[in-house]
């Protein structure tokens, strides 16, 4: 059974930084692409980052770029998502989650998902 669990996440202040990881099991890791998604109350499920199966392709989401970096080291079976410069805005739940294709894009099926890790930036 594929699990992916979510760590990382925590209090910071605005300008901080936080590096969330999501390690997998049960599943050929390299196979996938990973992405990271994240969902603030009340609103919808948004798409932060995205990495491909060899980790050479990356995509952000247009509230991230510059600011957050997704990275995967398949070795370690485990993905990034390195976040600095962080704004009240970016606090949410982030969850990782895994895509049978080759490329992790907003509009990929995604087959499995992490429980989530909460970030929460305070000004």
């Amino acid at each position: 059974q594929v699990q992916l669990v979510d760590s990382g996440g925590g209090s910071v202040q605005a300008g901080g930084s936080l590096r969330l990881s999501c390690t997998a099991s049960g599943h050929t890791f390299s196979n996938y692409a990973m992405a990271w998604f994240r969902q603030a109350p009340g609103k919808e499920r948004e798409f932060v980052a995205g990495v491909g199966r060899n980790g050479v392709i990356k995509l952000y989401g247009d509230s991230v770029k510059g600011r957050f970096t997704i990275s995967r080291d398949n070795a370690k079976n485990t993905v990034y998502l390195q976040m600095d410069s962080l704004k009240p805005e970016d606090t949410a739940v982030y969850y990782c989650a895994a895509s049978r294709t080759s490329r992790a894009t907003p509009l990929s099926e995604y087959n499995y998902w992490g429980q989530g890790t909460h970030v929460t930036v305070s000004s």
